[in-house]
């Protein structure tokens, strides 16, 4: 399969018809890209061809995102880690590189911590951590979150986070447009409140698998500059990188670093394998 060739797939699941595309060499290690929170698997274009080259390559639309519609039943964090697993299974791969950005890095999380055996590595990029425990004042903010933003007008919302989310003006335009079909298609909503419930503390939980944990250097989304540095410390195989001129969606505002720290640790942690 040429490298540039993204060949549309899609599996049908709880009310839902999964969309995902595949590209690079069918027998090489599989990296999944998985996106964040309102947008879709175009928030991957740059890291395409700097994988598919050498790696088998995996983007996709969560449900209620992207062409993945409806949302189907019961959306939450797990089931989508779910969506995810099935897809591993129809494609017969026993493990998979994650790569999650803010809610994708959620999801890999969820796979990790129920099916560790699946996982070969993983790299979250401005994401929380689902078993960090929350402070006081963080719950609090997570529980009011989803009333605010009920009430909040579509189109200033998707203003204000996309110049938030980015320093890029062409990204900003990108997350704006992705983020409208989301609230068209009805689904804002279980989106933000499915992310509100996915956190779980686990006191003694580590990630047994090769980690890379980054941010943006002007990521102010989130707790993702004080979880993050203490998060590496945690788990055994973790690594921590602050991606420079970058915002929130730091693989899409500096891909020429993101790409080349991608390499470096699929060629440490995955060619030798």
């Amino acid at each position: 399969m040429a490298a540039s060739q993204l060949i549309k797939q899609e599996i049908k699941r709880s009310g839902s018809t999964i969309v995902y595309w595949l590209t690079g060499p069918e027998k090489a290690a599989l990296v999944v890209m998985t996106h964040g929170a309102t947008i879709d698997h175009r928030t991957w274009n740059p890291q395409i061809k700097a994988l598919a080259g050498k790696y088998r390559v995996m983007i996709w639309d969560v449900r209620g995102h992207g062409q993945s519609q409806p949302i189907g039943e019961n959306f939450t964090i797990a089931s989508a880690a779910e969506d995810l697993l099935a897809i591993l299974d129809k494609l017969k791969v026993k493990q998979a590189v994650l790569i999650g950005q803010s809610m994708g890095g959620n999801i890999a999380q969820e796979l990790v911590f129920n099916h560790p055996d699946r996982v070969q590595a993983m790299i979250l990029l401005g994401c929380a951590c689902n078993t960090w425990k929350q402070t006081w004042l963080e719950k609090i903010q997570m529980k009011l979150a989803v009333p605010i933003l009920e009430k909040y007008p579509s189109g200033l919302w998707s203003s204000q986070m996309s110049s938030r989310s980015s320093i890029d003006p062409k990204v900003q335009a990108y997350l704006a447009e992705a983020s409208a079909k989301v609230r068209k298609a009805g689904n804002f909503n279980h989106i933000w409140n499915a992310l509100s419930l996915c956190l779980h503390y686990e006191p003694d939980y580590q990630i047994e698998c090769p980690l890379l944990l980054a941010h943006g250097e002007h990521d102010n989304l989130g707790n993702f500059k004080k979880v993050m540095p203490k998060w590496a410390w945690r788990d055994p195989q973790a690594r921590y990188v602050v991606i420079p001129n970058a915002g929130h969606v730091a693989n899409q505002d500096n891909p020429k670093f993101f790409n080349q720290l991608l390499l470096d640790f699929l060629s440490l942690h995955v060619d030798g394998k």
